[in-house]
């Protein structure tokens, strides 16, 4: 299974886009608390529209409790601007992966990444891309990998 891990998410819509992409790639959805809005949130609804109610979510309340779930056969890969490999160069056919992705406004903290497991969205002329954005991007490349190896989604 994919699964697309949100890290301490600040913004109700990117949050809203992204479990939209969720149910559009048969992804699963964790969210690692504090998060930056309710989940109730009018904005977070209005992005994903009367899709959210179907979208496969879990709320964790730390990453130490999301990580200690993980099978250790489940590839985990760290989506950050500082990453030395491209997403595209990650193998995405492990049949449980994890794609993390941090607070917009932050990133994911040192603390949590593992260095040799940092993804990076190849770009020119700007520094990051809108989470919702970069999530689409590495989710559509492991969606491709998959199909491809014939993993059902």
């Amino acid at each position: 299974m994919l699964n697309v891990v949100l890290f301490q998410p600040e913004i109700p819509h990117n949050t809203g886009a992204i479990g939209r992409l969720c149910l559009a790639t048969g992804a699963r959805l964790h969210l690692i608390k504090p998060l930056g809005f309710s989940l109730e949130d009018k904005h977070l609804k209005r992005a994903g529209l009367d899709y959210w109610q179907e979208v496969d979510v879990r709320v964790w309340e730390s990453w130490e409790e999301l990580r200690g779930q993980v099978s250790s056969d489940a590839a985990v890969y760290f989506i950050e601007c500082q990453g030395t490999t491209d997403h595209w160069d990650a193998d995405l056919t492990t049949p449980e992966v994890f794609l993390v992705f941090g607070p917009e406004t932050r990133g994911i903290p040192a603390s949590v990444i593992d260095p040799d497991k940092c993804l990076r969205i190849p770009m020119q002329g700007t520094r990051s891309l809108n989470l919702a954005t970069a999530a689409g991007i590495v989710m559509y490349e492991a969606l491709r990998q998959r199909t491809r190896a014939g993993i059902p989604s």
